[in-house]
C-alpha cells in the first residue's frame, strides 16, 4: 500500500506540521508501507494522482489543513484519509461554533464573548476578570493571551487578530489542565499537565526547556479521570469528529470544562497523544498504523 503523508501547508503551524509529518512518515516506513511525502499546496490533487496513493495520513495543522478544506479535496478525489471529516474538522477548528454546539448539547464549557461583534464592556459584565483572549480559528495555542484588566483588552485583541479576524474572550477557569486523546472512538489515558509558566501556550507545548510536566496517573483519582474521558468523548462526538484526536479540559471548582477539540493533534516528540498512547501500551509506530487503519471517506 502507498500512503501519502500530507504535511506542511501554508498555515502558521507549518513548522510543527513538518515535524509531525516527518515522524509519521518514518513510522509508516518502519512498518513496511510505501510512503509518499507531500508538502501540501494547491497542486495536491495532481500530487496524489502522481503517487497513486491509496490512503492519506493527514498531518496538517491549522487552517487549510485542519478545517475541512483538505478533507473536502480528499473526499472529492475518493482518497480515504485519517482524522475527522469535513463537518467535524470545520466545527472543531472554529472555537466559537464549537462552544455553541456544546452549549446546545449541555456539555460544560467556559462562556465567551465574541470581540468582533460585541463591545468590550460586555467582557467585564459577562465574564469578569481575568479572561483568555484567543483567535477563533487557530491552533498550537498561537495568539493566546491572559488579560487581567480592561485596559489591556484592545492590545490583546489586536495581537490575536494576526491569526484570525474572529477573536474571543473566554472566561478564565482556574484549576488543573488535563487532556484526553481519542483513538478510534476510545479514550486514551488522561494526562495532567503541570505548567510552570502561566498556561499551556506555544512555548509550553513545544519548547523542551519550558518545564512542562505530564502526569499519568493524574493524581485526580479514577472517578475524576473516568469523568474526564466521558465528557471528552461527548464533546468530540457532538462536533461530528471521528477517527482520532484530542480533547483539552480544565478541572476546577465548577467541575469539568471543555476547552477545545483538536482533530489533528501534533505527532512530535513533545506531543500529547503519543504520550497518552504510551501509557496504554501503544508505541509510536503502532499508534501511527492504528490511526491509518481509521482512514475512510465514509463518515457520519
Amino acid at each position: 500500500m502507498t500512503v501519502a503523508v500530507l504535511y506542511g501547508g501554508p498555515s502558521e503551524e507549518r513548522a510543527i506540521s513538518v515535524d509531525s509529518g516527518s515522524a509519521v512518515a518514518a513510522a509508516l516506513e518502519r512498518r513496511g508501507y510505501r510512503v509518499a511525502r507531500i508538502d501540501v499546496g494547491a497542486d495536491l490533487p495532481e500530487r496524489l494522482r502522481e503517487t497513486g496513493a491509496e490512503r492519506a495520513w493527514v498531518a496538517l495543522h491549522g487552517p487549510f489543513g485542519e478545517d475541512g478544506v483538505v478533507q473536502g479535496c480528499l473526499e472529492t478525489l475518493g482518497v480515504p484519509y485519517t482524522g475527522s471529516g469535513v463537518l467535524g474538522s470545520a466545527l472543531a477548528m472554529d472555537k466559537l461554533r464549537s462552544k455553541q454546539v456544546w452549549q446546545a448539547a449541555q456539555i460544560p464549557t467556559p462562556p465567551v464573548v465574541d470581540l468582533a461583534s460585541e463591545p468590550y464592556d460586555t467582557v467585564a459584565a459577562r465574564l469578569g476578570w481575568p479572561v483568555m483572549v484567543k483567535p477563533a480559528a487557530s491552533g498550537s495555542s498561537l495568539g493566546l493571551q491572559r488579560v487581567d484588566q480592561a485596559v489591556d483588552l484592545a492590545s490583546a485583541h489586536e495581537a490575536a487578530r494576526v491569526y484570525d479576524d474572529t477573536v474571543l474572550a473566554e472566561a478564565w477557569v482556574a484549576g488543573t489542565e488535563v487532556t484526553v486523546g481519542v483513538l478510534d472512538g476510545e479514550p486514551l489515558p488522561v494526562l495532567r499537565l503541570k505548567i510552570t509558566r502561566g498556561f499551556y501556550d506555544y512555548t509550553a507545548k513545544y519548547d523542551s526547556g519550558a518545564g512542562t510536566e505530564y502526569h499519568q496517573p493524574t493524581g485526580l483519582g479514577e472517578v475524576v479521570e473516568g469523568q474526564c474521558q466521558r465528557v471528552a468523548l461527548a464533546a468530540f462526538w457532538a462536533l461530528g469528529c471521528d477517527g482520532w484526536g484530542r480533547v483539552d479540559l480544565m478541572v476546577g471548582e465548577a467541575g469539568l470544562q471543555v476547552i477545545e477539540v483538536n482533530t489533528i493533534p501534533g505527532m512530535t516528540e513533545h506531543s500529547l497523544v503519543p504520550k497518552a498512547a504510551a501509557h496504554a501500551g501503544i508505541g509510536f509506530d503502532e499508534l501511527v498504523e492504528r490511526i491509518l487503519g481509521t482512514a475512510t471517506t465514509a463518515r457520519g
